[in-house]
């Protein structure tokens, strides 16, 4: 089953962009899922009635969701919360905080997933830096909690009621490992589906200056968690060869960016309507010539290590940052794990076991490509004859 991101700077028109490739892979007679996050639920009324065979849509209700993970929660903390004195939240007391929309559109991703019958899974996300935000989401939360509450801590369990007994006072209770537990077990499901080979990113954008800057800083971010983006859809282009003066400026206006952005990948024009589409008809006009109804899933950008031992005495991480410049860049290295900086975007990721026995002797930003220099360390490093 392939899933594809939809996502874009705010106003470009990735949901009209979403439904229209969801209807034209359902009537070429895939089993196509459209699923949107949005609190208002826009794709009811963009698609209309009926919907064709084989194209279903689902909403998140991100309320609801927050308020049944919250009860959850408590019943299973009930003990402790009696222990120190707090009293239990109604259901109706509560109200959804900032972020619970991205934790409920990605427990529906997951769900969408591992749904029989699919064979394509359409995502509206969020504006595109908060969908780079939430995407990362999953494996910087499950690194949070493997540092915070540690597996190997968790041995210590058996030995809480004879402290408490010498101590005189409660030890934490199991269920707050019991919960990381789960937490982890559900992040990692979702982290399976964003990270998989047959997960990619489209871009929806309006060709211009308004959104070159907000693109490149979210494709980078992209790269940085290494996330393939298969397409940029230039949405709302007009034709060349205007006689209207304003028109033909702003045609080649689009078009220059639209070269741009043809320099770092494949770029899917999409004619402007005029009126905001509407129906299924304006949305099969869109995708009348079938250029945004994906064939196969882009690859996942591979981060490689380079041998130059031989030759000039180190090894090279190399790291695809497209669009990247050096200004945005950042690295720490702190023990095996290197904190790397994209622009507004950071990462930590774990060494390879080879570049973990070497230090960091360099970097360099070469053709989109972050080049880093580690240098075998003379006290860990294999001693060779």
């Amino acid at each position: 089953m392939h899933t594809l991101l939809i996502t874009g700077p705010g106003g470009a028109g990735r949901t009209t962009v979403a439904a229209a490739t969801a209807l034209a892979a359902a009537r070429r007679g895939r089993r196509v899922l459209l699923l949107s996050g949005d609190p208002g639920d826009p794709l009811p009324e963009l698609l209309g009635a009926p919907l064709p065979p084989g194209l279903r849509i689902a909403g998140v209700d991100s309320g609801q969701e927050f308020r049944d993970e919250l009860a959850a929660l408590q019943e299973r903390g009930s003990a402790l919360l009696s222990m120190v004195g707090a009293r239990p939240l109604a259901a109706e007391e509560l109200t959804e905080l900032p972020g619970a929309e991205q934790f409920a559109l990605l427990r529906a991703l997951r769900r969408a997933a591992a749904a029989p019958g699919t064979d394509l899974v359409v995502v509206d996300l969020p504006p595109l830096h908060q969908a780079v935000a939430a995407l990362a989401l999953p494996a910087q939360l499950r690194r949070y909690l493997a540092r915070l509450l540690p597996t190997e801590k968790q041995a210590a369990r058996a030995l809480r009621p004879v402290l408490a007994q010498l101590a005189g006072v409660p030890m934490p209770a199991q269920w707050l490992y019991e919960a990381a537990a789960r937490w982890d077990e559900e992040l990692a499901a979702v982290q399976a589906v964003v990270e998989a080979d047959t997960t990619d990113v489209r871009l929806v954008a309006e060709p211009g200056p308004a959104a070159a800057e907000a693109l490149r800083l979210g494709r980078l971010g992209l790269a940085l968690h290494q996330l393939p983006v298969s397409a940029v859809v230039a949405n709302r282009t007009v034709p060349p060869g205007s006689a209207d003066p304003w028109l033909a400026g702003l045609a080649a206006q689009q078009d220059k960016y639209a070269a741009e952005w043809a320099c770092e990948g494949p770029v899917v024009p999409l004619a402007h309507l005029g009126p905001d589409p509407r129906g299924q008809d304006d949305l099969g006009r869109l995708a009348a010539d079938g250029a945004l109804v994906p064939d196969a899933p882009a690859p996942r950008p591979a981060w490689t290590v380079e041998d130059r031992l031989a030759e000039e005495g180190f090894l090279v991480w190399v790291v695809p940052l497209p669009g990247a410049h050096k200004r945005d860049l950042g690295l720490v290295r702190r023990g095996d794990e290197l904190l790397l900086t994209a622009g507004p975007h950071r990462r930590t990721v774990p060494l390879p076991s080879a570049l973990r026995r070497c230090t960091v002797s360099g970097a360099a930003l070469t053709e989109g490509r972050l080049r880093i220099r580690f240098t075998p360390d003379p006290g860990l490093w294999p001693r060779t004859r």
